[in-house]
């Protein structure tokens, strides 16, 4: 009976140990509050900047080589759902920390960094306008609330490493987490673009 007793709290022992090591890898109270924020923030920025938008206003580009407002919907729709596609098969696999290395931005930096419209960059042919899979301006805005709303679902509850999960891609090395970071700051970076257009003095009334 001694020995079931020992071999119990031993078992026991062991599962307190887990559990902890597990909780120590999830992200902190702090840090899902603010990628849940700054998802939530930057989803409503989105909407506000197309309410009550004619169709001539959504159509209207400053010049040929320049997007639309309605182009700029369909690219943040289209990102939405290829970007966070591009970091799901990292979280399937076990943690790299070891990659963690190559990291260059902080949290913040890579917010700011993203939202920087100072700083121009071309996107990746599949999420060109002309190239999304959304043919309206109402459809790619249902797509992207529904992406979103998953994403900040996921934020909310994942008990995933998300530290240790590394992206290791062409245009950088992120951890999940700040990646999810991007997503968000991302739409931002277009929703800043759409009231460019607006602000161009040709802009139908």
């Amino acid at each position: 009976m001694k020995r079931i007793i020992i071999l119990t709290l031993l078992c026991f022992t062991a599962y307190q140990c887990s559990a902890q090591q597990q909780t120590s890898n999830m992200i902190t109270s702090q840090e899902r509050e603010k990628a849940m924020q700054l998802l939530t923030q930057t989803e409503s920025g989105v909407f506000d900047a197309v309410k009550g938008l004619s169709e001539a206003q959504l159509n209207f580009k400053p010049a040929a080589d320049k997007w639309s407002v309605a182009d700029c919907i369909k690219h943040i729709a289209a990102a939405e759902k290829e970007l966070w596609a591009m970091a799901e098969p990292t979280l399937a696999q076990p943690a790299n920390s070891e990659k963690r290395a190559e990291i260059k931005f902080t949290d913040d930096d890579l917010i700011k960094a993203v939202e920087d419209r100072t700083h121009k960059s071309k996107t990746f042919a599949a999420l060109e306008p002309a190239n999304s899979p959304y043919k309206t301006v109402a459809e790619a805005l249902t797509a992207f609330k529904s992406n979103r709303e998953k994403l900040i679902a996921f934020i909310k509850n994942t008990k995933t490493d998300l530290r240790n999960h590394v992206l290791v891609l062409p245009v950088g090395t992120y951890d999940s987490y700040q990646f999810i970071l991007l997503i968000a700051a991302h739409s931002n970076r277009h929703t800043q673009q759409i009231n460019e257009v607006k602000g161009d003095v040709g802009f139908p009334k």
